[in-house]
């Protein structure tokens, strides 16, 4: 039996959670992982990040492992760039739970830490896509969750006032981004 490969990688910004289309053309260009790096057979992605979301994602050929990983209330924490200087009610909320839309239905989130950032985060710089700043200015939090809804990140603070409008995922349990770069593929070692 061979040994499971497990990778880290800083999914960069318009990037699928997928490692190719499936498709011999595509009508439209996407970004696949499988452009980031020459991945094993049988490598997956460990749950995902929207098209639109950048950050920590993680890669393993070990089925069981992802699927533990997914749904063993592991600490997932993102760094949010908001639309607007969130407040301190807004922050409460967070803390709380919100309502959101999950697939034509309410879904209240489940209580989870939310911290305003006091200075910008360490990050590489956004995609020139983002329009950062463009309307009014903005504010940072850091949020880590325990599940991992659909979009729950820019539903949740969208539903307090603040859309998301750079979102960062930093860590996964003990794993964190350090000092990577967008597109950065590293081999790791999971031990969760």
């Amino acid at each position: 039996m061979s040994e499971s490969s497990h990778f880290k990688l800083y999914k960069p910004f318009g990037m699928l959670s997928q490692l190719t289309s499936g498709e011999k053309r595509q009508v439209r260009k996407k970004k696949f992982l499988g452009e980031l790096y020459d991945f094993s057979p049988g490598i997956m992605p460990i749950g995902r990040l929207d098209e639109k979301s950048e950050g920590l994602l993680l890669m393993t050929t070990d089925g069981r492992l992802s699927n533990h990983i997914n749904k063993a209330n592991i600490e997932k924490e993102y760094y949010a760039q908001l639309d607007g200087v969130i407040t301190r009610a807004a922050l409460i909320q967070l803390r709380k739970g919100v309502i959101i839309g999950l697939f034509g239905k309410n879904y209240t989130t489940k209580p989870c830490q939310v911290a305003k950032l006091q200075g910008l985060p360490i990050l590489p710089p956004a995609d020139s896509k983002l329009r950062i700043g463009v309307h009014r200015p903005t504010s940072w939090i850091s949020i880590t969750l325990t599940e991992g809804k659909f979009r729950q990140v820019r539903k949740m603070t969208a539903a307090v006032g603040f859309p998301t409008v750079r979102l960062v995922r930093v860590r996964i349990g003990t794993i964190g981004i350090g000092d990577m770069s967008i597109g950065d593929v590293l081999p790791t070692t999971l031990d969760f």
